[in-house]
């Protein structure tokens, strides 16, 4: 099954809740959206991380979380959050597939991973994403994350962008 848009997707009616599941990294729907992932990353840059070297255990409960966004019986988005340390968790592998874009499954997804970082003790929350990749960085500024530093070493920031946020009961949801 295909996902569609459909007439009552118009502009102010384009945000759809989809179904969500927490499910191991190496899952056959985890697997083909982190490659797609990467099959855009690579026409984007010419390059690209290879999703099949961060560890499966990077995800695992109850430290790390992998979330798969169904529309239907489509996944169409994917994201996971694993922790760094005792107080920072990092968001990796955010990605919704080309046609459901725009309608806040990104959004719904990053705030379901933003609230179980919470949940495990983290008080802020880091990401990287591409300087081209001008969707996710604005959907990252509209949650509330700030450009910092590099927290990835030898990465080039000519390329990538290094996200934080601070996570808490103050937090804008």
């Amino acid at each position: 099954m295909t996902f569609v848009p459909t007439a009552s997707d118009a502009p102010a009616a384009r945000r759809l809740t989809p179904s969500v599941i927490a499910a191991p990294y190496d899952h056959p729907d985890a697997r083909r959206l982190t490659q797609a992932l990467r099959a855009e990353q690579h026409t984007l840059y010419g390059f690209a991380d290879d999703p099949d070297a961060t560890s499966e255990a990077d995800f695992d409960p109850p430290a790390g979380l992998f979330l798969i966004a169904h529309v239907g019986d489509e996944a169409v988005g994917c994201g996971g959050v694993r922790l760094l340390d005792e107080h920072t968790a990092e968001i990796k592998r955010m990605y919704v597939s080309g046609v459901a874009r725009g309608h806040g499954i990104g959004r719904y997804l990053l705030e379901r991973l933003e609230q179980h970082a919470v949940s495990r003790g983290a008080t802020r929350i880091m990401l990287e994403t591409g300087r081209r990749n001008s969707a996710a960085l604005a959907l990252y500024h509209r949650a509330g994350y700030l450009l910092c530093p590099s927290y990835v070493a030898g990465r080039d920031p000519r390329v990538n962008r290094a996200m934080t946020k601070a996570l808490g009961s103050s937090s804008p949801r």
